[in-house]
């Protein structure tokens, strides 16, 4: 592809301008100037199909300028009388933006009634001067592209002294164009302002009509603001000004274009040679758009065979060289669009895709044939049909069409043979060829025709098809007019083909949704024929329509629903379900009637618990079986009604003293037939008349307490629980006695004796003295070391009748104080008089030392130092042998009152022996472990037998094998 660009309407030369680059066709300026870059540039693109021109980009270059530095001559104006200042911009592009500096930057001239900046003319307007407006004034313009800004020369504003200007009318200095045009969507200010004594006030209005809804009025109304302006904004405008002296007038022309927008363009259009090209751009635009045409790029004009009328273009008979990209220019004084196409011309001589050069065509008698003959060329070729070496004659049964094919309606064995089709034009010919047989028609038989089944039955559908000998025959099996997919129906279709020309469907274990019309499909290479039997499936029925209900009570609900298909067996009963909150999943309900026969749709569900939503739905039955239910019914409350149902299993609860504790099992949700729901506490002593009742209101509760100091402890009552709600009050519970609670025991235990067992263990023990009342549930023992207070005492509880416990965790060779008291539900009896013991001292802390042994066969003579206690240990009582088989955990145990020992060894292995001091505190520190090997009762001699000495002068444990001695005993 090749990019070429113009500027001003000539093309740049790339390579003459160091400046210039191009880089994927677009075009890069390095260094660009107004004096040589600035204008109008294109695009010219070509290919190997034509060229194209872009639409312009003009390239403008942003600048401002300075004043000019000569001195401004000041303006004297009386106060009161109305003044001009002007700005005489420097030269600049684009547009500026301007305002005023009052005395000194940044000190700016505010806009008001009074005082007007023009941003067509920049000038300051002061209506009416003041004597707070004497100073300088600097006008400052900005270029709205770069920012850059230039302040003016100061205009010094001064008074004269020869009076104050009287009153006078207003007189319009700055005011919008006579003729205002401005493109449709863009945003039109129009400014108006008039100097005058008193200071005018500015209106504006449309001549003819109203102003825009969306027109706003600016800078105390000198400016009018329309924006996204519209066709309908367009017409005559006013602006007024006026005062107390008179007024003046203005009006001007809103002018509304657009640019060029198209509504028709071109599409790319191939023709043959000779043919005639028309095309036809069309555009709206205001004023209309006129037309243009080029061709690659260059204009093209009216001649001999080309015709260029209102956008649109004709070229007659064209050729080869009228090919190539054309562009159509719709363009008025405000902007021009493109429109491009391509015009392509086909020339070639005649020429079949390969698929149709030579065919075989298969029909059977009575068919139609089409045999096409459809050769690509330009221009359009002639066509001749041939018979064998005959032109073919056309006749009512033999048509050529006027696309060239060839059609033979209701065929016979007189049309086999061979046909050939030709097609000329100036460029050459082309030949096809086909041959036609005519076969007899194929017959299909399917058999059952019609069939009722059960489901869960089986059925065999069999499809015979005559046919041409010669021909091969396919079978297809369709359900409903879709193919059966044997794959995907879960083996319950299976297609059987015992014989060529005959074919099966096994359907097992029907279903439902089996039901249909089966088809069965035969094709061969000359024609399809089809054939269908319909298959009748009884089952269960389907679900019954929605369930409505359309009355309930507390116990009961009336309810309605449409039958469900009966699956070709009458439906013969209905059934009810219901389920609620309560139930474990649907469960059927008693109705009235008793039974629901097919025929009827509404029955009375009967029995329902009152105050508890349920759901319902319909179960339909015929003599196949059971089908779906129904979709359930809305959720619906039955009504409330008075209680019926009872707590259960009233009884009594421990409690204190003076209390009676009546306990129950709470009421279901499902029961309590109502809101406002509660219990009704019915007692009295037995014995008496009067009952005396009390209300709980929570539907949760399990226990009331009854207190009464006067009430003493296990007094017998008669108790009773009844139940209540909004509607009233239900039934009792059947009556129970049950006493108030006992005292808390009253007698301290006696004979408490604490023991000393070890460093951490104090054994306490005591007796009880049996009461009528207050009975103990069990004893609490409290201890506190004896430098403590009793406050402080740790506690330790018992159950039931014990009459010892064993404190465990103590600090050993500490003297402790322990009281023990009995309790029950009611509280804490008395406790008993301290008594005092004190745990052991700590265990010897040092290990037996320097551990000998002698082995002879499965016995160990063990020998070691004796253990000293310390000042704060207990005294060495004796010493504990520890011996047990490795891998194993519990150990066997020798005591002795001597450093030595003799250990048997029973079984054969690896036994792990360890020596400690015995004392009152309990087992001191052990020895290293010895590993000793057992030969179970074999006999070592006296070579054999060795002294071990296991030192523990250190921390770490040696082994020293001593000299040989005699097996004897040390």
């Amino acid at each position: 592809m090749l990019t070429r660009w113009l500027r001003n309407g000539t093309e740049i030369d790339i390579e003459s301008d160091y400046r210039y680059s191009l880089i994927e066709g677009s075009l890069m300026i390095n260094n660009p100037s107004e004096m040589k870059d600035s204008g109008q540039y294109q695009c010219l693109t070509t290919n190997m199909f034509g060229s194209i021109l872009s639409r312009e980009a003009v390239l403008q270059f942003a600048y401002l300028g300075n004043f000019s530095g000569r001195t401004r001559s000041a303006v004297s104006v009386r106060e009161g009388q109305g003044v001009v200042l002007m700005c005489s911009p420097p030269l600049h592009s684009p547009e500026i933006i301007y305002s005023w500096v009052f005395n000194e930057f940044p000190s700016f001239v505010t806009e008001d009634s009074r005082r007007f900046i023009s941003q067509d003319t920049g000038n300051l307007y002061i209506s009416k001067v003041q004597t707070s407006d004497v100073g300088s004034y600097i006008c400052l313009v900005k270029n709205t592209v770069t920012n850059a800004r230039v302040l003016s020369p100061p205009t010094p504003l001064t008074l004269r002294n020869d009076g104050v200007m009287g009153e006078y009318e207003p007189k319009i200095e700055v005011h919008f164009p006579y003729t205002v045009t401005a493109a449709r969507g863009t945003t039109v200010k129009m400014e108006c302002f008039a100097l005058g004594n008193p200071v005018p006030t500015i209106s504006w209005k449309k001549v003819n009509g109203h102003n825009p809804s969306k027109a706003r009025l600016r800078k105390s109304q000198a400016v009018l603001e329309i924006p996204n302006v519209q066709l309908e904004d367009a017409g005559m405008y006013e602006c007024k000004a006026e005062n107390s002296r008179g007024r003046n007038v203005f009006r001007g022309q809103l002018q509304v274009y657009t640019y060029p927008h198209w509504v028709e363009k071109l599409n790319d259009t191939q023709l043959d040679s000779g043919d005639q090209l028309r095309w036809e751009c069309k555009a709206t635009g205001k004023p209309r758009p006129t037309y243009h045409w080029l061709k690659n790029g260059v204009p093209l004009w009216p001649q001999n065979r080309i015709e260029m009328v209102n956008g649109v273009l004709v070229i007659h008979s064209v050729n080869v060289s009228d090919a190539g990209m054309y562009q159509c220019l719709a363009e008025n004084k405000y902007g021009t669009i493109y429109a491009s196409a391509e015009l392509k011309i086909l020339a070639s001589a005649p020429t079949f895709p390969l698929n149709q050069m030579k065919k075989t065509i298969i029909i059977t008698k009575g068919q139609e044939v089409l045999i096409e003959c459809k050769p690509q060329a330009s221009p359009k070729p002639t066509i001749t049909w041939k018979k064998g070496d005959k032109a073919l004659r056309e006749s009512k049964r033999i048509t050529i069409l006027p696309h060239g094919s060839l059609r033979i309606v209701n065929a016979s064995k007189s049309d086999e043979g061979r046909y050939s089709c030709q097609g000329v034009n100036v460029f050459g010919s082309a030949e096809i060829i086909a041959s036609v047989s005519v076969k007899e028609p194929t017959r299909i038989e399917l058999t059952p025709k019609k069939i009722e089944l059960t489901v869960g039955e089986s059925i065999v559908l069999s499809c015979k098809a005559l046919h041409d000998s010669t021909l091969d025959v396919t079978f297809y099996w369709t359900l409903n007019g879709q193919p059966i997919d044997f794959e995907k129906e879960g083996g319950h279709f299976e297609s059987i083909k015992a014989q060529p020309s005959s074919a099966d469907l096994m359907i097992r274990n029907i279903l439902l949704m089996h039901a249909g019309r089966y088809g069965c499909r035969v094709q061969t290479t000359a024609d399809t024929v089809s054939d269908e039997t319909e298959l009748l499936v009884r089952g269960p029925p389907g679900p019954p329509g929605v369930v409505i209900v359309e009355e309930i009570s507390d116990t009961t609900a009336t309810l309605s629903w449409s039958p469900g298909a009966d699956n070709h067996s009458p439906i013969s009963l209905y059934n009810l379900q219901a389920r609620s909150p309560f139930s474990l999943g649907w469960q059927t309900v008693k109705t009235v009637p008793d039974v629901i026969s097919g025929d009827m749709e509404s029955a009375m569900a009967v029995e329902l618990n009152p105050w508890v939503e349920y759901e319902f739905r319909v179960v339909a039955t015929n003599k196949i079986g059971t089908g779906d239910p129904s979709t359930p019914s809305r959720m619906i409350r039955t009504n409330e009604a008075v209680p019926k149902t009872p707590p259960a299993n009233v009884s009594g609860r421990s409690g204190r003293r003076h209390e009676l504790v009546i306990a129950w099992e709470p009421v279901s949700e499902e029961f309590q037939n109502g809101q406002g729901f509660g219990y009704i506490v019915a007692f009295r002593p037995n014995g008496t008349r009067g009952w005396k009742e009390k209300m709980v209101t929570s539907s949760d509760a399990s226990k009331f307490i009854y207190r009464d100091e006067s009430v003493p402890p296990l007094t017998p009552f008669e108790v009773k629980v009844g139940v209540y709600n909004n509607k009233g009050d239900g039934p009792f519970s059947p009556i129970v006695v049950i006493c108030s609670a006992e005292g808390e025991p009253t007698a301290a235990p006696i004979d408490v004796k604490a023991t000393s067992l070890s460093v951490s263990e104090i054994l306490v023990a005591w007796k009880h003295i049996k009461e009528s009342l207050g009975r103990p549930q069990g004893f609490e023992v409290g201890y506190w070391k004896d430098m403590e207070q009793e406050e402080a005492a740790e506690k330790v509880k018992t159950e039931g009748n014990e009459s010892s416990i064993l404190l465990t965790g103590l600090e050993g060779n500490t003297l402790y104080h322990l009281t023990v008291r009995a309790y029950n539900a009611a509280g804490y009896g008395p406790p008993s008089t301290a008594v005092q013991a004190a745990t052991k001292k700590s265990p010897p802390s040092q290990a037996p030392g320097n551990v000998m042994w002698i082995q002879d066969g499965s016995h160990v003579s063990l020998g070691w130092e004796p253990v000293k206690s310390l000042a704060n240990e207990s005294d060495v009582m004796g010493y504990k042998v520890l011996f047990r088989q490795e891998g194993q955990s519990n150990s066997q145990v020798i005591e002795t009152q001597k450093t030595s020992a003799v250990v048997l060894l029973p079984d054969v292995g690896v036994y792990i022996i360890e020596v400690c001091a015995v004392s009152e505190g309990g087992d001191g520190t052990a020895s290293p472990q010895i590993r000793v090997p057992s030969l179970a009762g074999g006999k070592v001699t006296s070579a054999q037998s060795t002294l071990h000495v296991l030192s523990t002068s250190s921390s770490s444990v040696t082994l020293i094998l001593a000299l040989m001695v005699p097996s004897a005993s040390w």
